[in-house]
């Protein structure tokens, strides 16, 4: 961080896990700081003094669909909020018409959830064409509804040239929905320069909040296009109206949301995107990808395999190790209190603000330790 008040000895200290341990696994969960202990506690007292304080709530939920659109340059009204990444894309995913246009197109690299959301689209007429991921673009053709495409991969930390495939899918007529959960809060998102129509993403990794809480960023004026079958109260036009003989959605973002909104996910979500853009979005990449370089020359060192793409600007924070035994590395570094994760034979390591060069070393020095688990 470049400044006193962001370096990253401020910014560790408010997460007491690293008293005890080093935690390098914000691609799966980011670390428990002070901020979002407090907003828990802010819930608690609120629900015990008041009992039901449902107007609060509420907009509790509408200051979570503000700060999520400041996160990615939008706008609150073309901001659904929801209870996960999977929740805003099945009920835009219920809107699509597959009758003129059954194509959907998806990459390799996705996560489970949005590869089984369009594949049930097919009993509804879809057709899924799963490519690999530098087929994208030629997978595209006049029959294509949607391009769904990760922003970062999980398994690998590889990021797609999201910007060109959404150019190339609305040549064509097709919507391009972005998955952004494994790439928002490690680099800067802006939907005006990504060109997506829908942005999808959660807050329990790098935006530092808990699970229970996603967000979906609608391009304006397609809320109105889209009318989803997957629907609940907190998608009406007035929540309020009480209505159970009509289904009239609302004019914005919000009639891709559902039932009644996750509260304490809301207050920590909101405290963990607060933190976050106090810390700083843009520093935080510049003082990751330092880290990332160092980890990755230590491994080559080691002789070890890096499948994450080198070139900065082709990876998000994840790095990705070839492990012969990843569940067993990962128990490796456990023993020397390195908390990490694994998927597809890859050790995960994931950096965040709060990790620093020691932590990095700390890592480099448990894998020496065990380099026949190295691929």
């Amino acid at each position: 961080m470049t400044t006193a008040a962001n370096s990253v000895e401020t910014c560790r200290a408010r997460f007491p896990i690293f008293e005890r341990l080093t935690y390098i696994n914000s691609c799966s969960q980011g670390a428990l700081s002070d901020a979002v202990r407090g907003a828990y506690d802010d819930y608690l007292t609120g629900w015990d003094e008041k009992g039901a304080p449902w107007d609060y709530w509420v907009e509790r939920s509408e200051t979570a669909r503000s700060t999520f659109a400041r996160l990615v340059n939008g706008q609150p009204d073309d901001v659904a909020v929801t209870t996960s990444l999977s929740a805003g894309v099945s009920a835009l995913a219920s809107a699509i018409d597959f009758s003129a246009r059954p194509k959907v197109v998806i990459s390799d690299y996705e996560f489970p959830t949005i590869g089984q959301i369009w594949h049930a689209q097919q009993l509804r007429g879809a057709e899924v064409h799963v490519v690999e991921p530098e087929r994208v673009e030629e997978a595209i053709d006049e029959r294509t509804a949607v391009v769904s495409i990760t922003g970062v991969c999980y398994r690998n930390g590889a990021r797609l040239p999201v910007e060109e495939i959404a150019r190339v899918g609305h040549e064509h007529g097709a919507l391009v929905l972005l998955d952004a959960y494994q790439a928002i809060g490690t680099y800067p998102l802006d939907v005006t320069s990504l060109g997506v129509d829908a942005l999808a993403a959660g807050v329990l990794k790098y935006l530092l909040g808990s699970a229970g809480l996603g967000f979906m960023w609608v391009r304006p004026g397609l809320s109105r296009e889209l009318t989803p079958t997957e629907t609940g109260w907190f998608a009406d036009k007035n929540i309020f109206e009480m209505d159970h003989r009509d289904y009239s959605p609302s004019d914005t973002a919000r009639r891709f949301q559902s039932g009644t909104p996750p509260v304490p996910s809301i207050y920590a979500g909101v405290a963990g995107m607060e933190l976050m853009m106090e810390i700083g979005i843009a520093e935080t990449h510049e003082h990751v990808s330092a880290l990332n370089d160092r980890l990755i020359a230590g491994v080559d060192e080691l002789g070890g395999t890096v499948v994450t793409p080198r070139e900065p600007e082709r990876r998000g924070a994840l790095i990705c190790i070839r492990s012969t035994d990843a569940p067993a590395l990962v128990g490796a570094l456990a023993a020397d209190g390195i908390v990490t994760s694994e998927r597809d034979s890859n050790l995960r390591v994931s950096a965040h603000a709060y990790n620093t060069v020691e932590d990095i070393d700390a890592v480099l020095a448990s894998l020496a330790k065990n380099r026949l688990l190295l691929a």
